[in-house]
């Protein structure tokens, strides 16, 4: 947790936030404006059923569990009960606030379009909680029972149960959800029983684990380097034919090798894509051109800065240092990679901000920004 604290601290930025501001303004802005001209045809309970079956079935228990486990906790599997409860209890804190900000957001349109009363809405929410706890509960003894396996079976059937006795409990369908509510019971006995057969096995829920953890490291590195990830080098296929247009000439040598590093670095290429996403988001849906305005500078600047550092800083030896090329051409590449990729920044923005005022100002802002950053920056 103290690591995971570690690296939280480096993604919720000052500037980050600040986006993350704007985002929820104009999101809760836009949203209030759609129900005051919304339909009441508009199917909310369906919509809300779906949502909240999809966000409580996805349950994934946190045991913390590491590799040196599977030896030393052997003698005290017969123990283990109490530690996985305490297990099961932190990711129900962990995974909660997520389903019950979901259904707070949804209880307007639930309130005003769907006219369902705040007694049933204040019920529905009970069984929120509720049905987290449920869901949590029975992955945990489910991927116990099939050793890690056919999870995606087991989710689907929980998403359904979840999800209709959600339904039928905020459409006032009583004698319904008294069915389900008794599938609700039977299941996780079934579950429970099959464990009962069989020792713990530690190996899924270590692989789980580690999968977790490793989500965690990807995400952070998006935002800083992280020693689990930092440098990895993956193939990009589908953009493949990227790297053709550029000229397999001696005078074009830094430019396709710098663009080949740009593409299959991670590092490199999900910090344009995290940035240019922050901007595009910020032009769809803030409606203040101000803002928008101040926000795509800012990370045009960054996209810039960073993207001209980062593929133009020396390096003790590559293969291009046995060619005769002049110096000063990877510095020169570096740059010119910067400015195409601020260029497909500003037409991505200008396409997510197409309805809003002054929409194409966005993009020359961008070009500007970006061009008077690679020039004068070091």
């Amino acid at each position: 947790m103290n690591e995971i604290q570690k690296y939280m601290r480096y993604i919720f930025t000052g500037h980050m936030g600040l986006v993350i501001v704007f985002l929820l303004g104009a999101g809760g802005y836009k949203y209030s404006n759609w129900l005051k001209v919304a339909s009441h045809d508009f199917p909310t309970i369906w919509v809300a059923s779906i949502v909240m079956g999809v966000v409580l079935a996805l349950s994934k228990p946190t045991t913390l569990i590491k590799k040196p486990d599977e030896v030393y906790l052997l003698p005290l599997e017969s123990k283990m009960n109490i530690y996985f409860n305490k297990a099961l209890n932190l990711t129900l804190m962990v995974q909660t606030p997520i389903a019950v900000v979901l259904y707070f957001v949804m209880w307007p349109m639930l309130r005003q379009i769907g006219e369902i009363p705040v007694s049933g809405l204040a019920i529905g929410f009970a069984f929120t909680i509720l049905l987290k706890w449920w869901n949590i509960h029975v992955e945990f003894m489910f991927r116990w029972a099939m050793d890690g396996r056919f999870v995606w079976i087991d989710r689907i059937m929980r998403m359904i149960l979840s999800g209709t006795f959600m339904f039928c409990l905020l459409n006032h369908q009583s004698m319904l959800a008294l069915i389900v509510l008794v599938l609700l019971a039977i299941y996780p006995v079934l579950c429970k029983k099959q464990t009962l057969e069989k020792p713990f096995p530690y190996e899924p829920f270590v692989k789980l684990e580690e999968n977790r953890m490793m989500g965690i490291y990807r995400f952070a590195n998006y935002f800083t380097d992280v020693p689990a990830v930092s440098g990895s080098i993956k193939r990009r296929r589908y953009l493949d034919f990227i790297l053709n247009i550029v000229p397999k000439t001696k005078k074009t040598t830094f430019d396709y090798y710098l663009l080949r590093s740009f593409i299959r670095t991670d590092d490199n290429f999900y910090l344009w894509v995290r940035l240019t996403a922050i901007s595009a988001l910020v032009a769809a849906f803030a409606d203040m051109p101000i803002v928008i305005g101040i926000v795509v500078m800012a990370l045009a600047f960054a996209t810039a800065i960073q993207l001209k550092q980062a593929l133009g800083k020396p390096v003790d030896f590559t293969m291009s240092m046995l060619y005769p090329l002049k110096e000063g051409e990877r510095e020169k590449s570096a740059i010119k990679i910067a400015r195409y990729t601020l260029i497909l920044q500003a037409v991505i923005v200008i396409l997510a901000g197409i309805g809003t005022p002054y929409f194409y100002v966005q993009g020359i802002l961008i070009l500007i920004v970006g061009e008077v950053t690679l020039r004068l920056s070091k």
